[in-house]
């Protein structure tokens, strides 16, 4: 059986030239560590290669990034909104769609939670610290591979306990964004001290639909839960690949 394909979505220079589709390599290594082949998923590509990808495709991981249009969950822009990216949004919210139909397991990570939780109905706190104060630094000024906080895990009946076998992880974070209400049939299943939600995972247990804040992709080399993460995405995908 060949390695699964794994799209993996990327960022794009924003008011740049020339203009660029790119992403952490961080991610390409967790996804081949795992048994995956990354395929990028670029906000560029056309309607027809978008088509001829997806149809090639076994597994879905949504990356970090910018902010997403605050009109895509009925808000105005914050004084804090950074990096939108209409083509990012529109391609994103559309593999979210994709994914759903067709029953593609999809890992989202930091903005891909915020994606998921979009795409799905729900909405977003623009600003974090407006909601919960600054106790929890949830955009660390410590490098990547720092973990800063800590993020209790429900452990009973939820697909993210299962994975990562902890009540209670440390990690590593750079958002300012988080899920508010949540979308359809989405559930949270874990969360930072001051109660800002961690992680989320589709109520279906039938379908691989799950989503951290933090960024496991930093932390595989040393982290099990971070590698267990990507091996879930991976064999989903290789599981879906069979059928």
């Amino acid at each position: 059986m060949p390695a699964p394909l794994i799209g993996v979505s990327t960022s794009i220079t924003i008011n740049e030239s020339p203009e660029r589709a790119y992403v952490n390599a961080a991610y390409l290594r967790a996804v081949e560590q795992a048994g995956g082949v990354p395929v990028l998923l670029a906000p560029q590509l056309s309607a027809a290669a978008r088509d001829a990808l997806w149809s090639r495709l076994d597994g879905l991981v949504l990356t970090g990034g910018g902010d997403i249009e605050p009109s895509r969950f009925g808000d105005v822009a914050h004084p804090k909104t950074s990096l939108v990216s209409i083509d990012r949004d529109a391609l994103e919210l559309e593999l979210v769609d994709r994914a759903m139909r067709d029953d593609v397991p999809v890992f989202a990570i930091c903005r891909g939670l915020q994606v998921l939780n979009v795409a799905l109905g729900g909405t977003l706190h623009q600003h974090v610290p407006d909601v919960v104060g600054e106790r929890i630094q949830h955009s660390q000024p410590d490098k990547r591979h720092v973990r800063t906080h800590d993020v209790k895990v429900q452990m009973e009946g939820t697909r993210l306990g299962t994975i990562v076998g902890a009540s209670e992880l440390r990690v590593n974070s750079f958002h300012h964004q988080a899920v508010a209400r949540l979308g359809r049939a989405l559930r949270d299943v874990a969360w930072a001290p001051d109660n800002v939600i961690e992680a989320i995972e589709h109520t279906d247990r039938g379908r691989f639909i799950l989503a951290v804040q933090w960024h496991p992709e930093e932390l595989v080399g040393d982290d099990v839960a971070a590698r267990a993460l990507f091996t879930a995405v991976v064999d989903a995908a290789r599981t879906r690949g069979k059928t």
